[in-house]
């Protein structure tokens, strides 16, 4: 399935129907990044592939992204690794948040703002609900949104081999950085 059409899926399951003709903030090309901070090994990755809509009237959004398309790590054996037998990407190909912003805060108007969304954070097939909060700075027809987190590995039952827990963290460190225009 590919972004795009995930996105949809996503979108129209988290917004009511009147919310379907709003003004909404798309972004296909986000920027997501994480850190695995363990005592023998950091580990880094990113990916460019985050797509994602904001509907403001609605106070909704849907993001998500592709596991395959993380890069960097400290070798081609360990993103292996990461795709296959900690995330099982191919069982489990994308990574989502959806939900709603809690704060009634018009984001069209420009400024600065920080946020609380709440939604079901999905990763490796297991759901979560969780508070995230992110900064929006709000420019024109563009809305910059930028947060960071914490993912507990075991909330999302995604197990950790007993010769490489001294090399993978229990929490990864996830950073978000996104550009949505009208």
């Amino acid at each position: 399935m590919n972004l795009r059409l995930a996105l949809c899926i996503l979108l129209g399951a988290c917004l009511p129907p009147a919310a379907a003709q709003t003004l909404k903030y798309t972004c296909t090309a986000g920027q997501v990044s994480f850190v695995s901070d363990a005592p023998l090994e950091v580990i880094r990755a990113a990916s460019g592939a985050l797509a994602g809509v904001i509907d403001p009237a609605a106070r909704s959004f849907a993001f998500s992204v592709d596991i395959q398309s993380f890069a960097g790590f400290n070798s081609e054996l360990q993103r292996d690794h990461f795709r296959e037998k900690y995330m099982e990407a191919g069982r489990f190909p994308q990574a989502s948040f959806t939900g709603r912003i809690i704060e009634d805060t018009d984001v069209t108007q420009p400024g600065s703002y920080t946020v609380r969304a709440k939604g079901l954070l999905t990763v490796h097939g297991v759901a979560a609900e969780r508070i995230i909060r992110a900064s929006i700075v709000s420019k024109g027809n563009t809305l910059q949104v930028s947060t960071s987190f914490t993912v507990p590995l075991a909330e999302h039952q995604i197990a950790i081999p007993k010769l490489v827990t001294e090399k993978v963290a229990e929490e990864i460190q996830v950073s978000v950085s996104a550009a949505f225009r009208r």
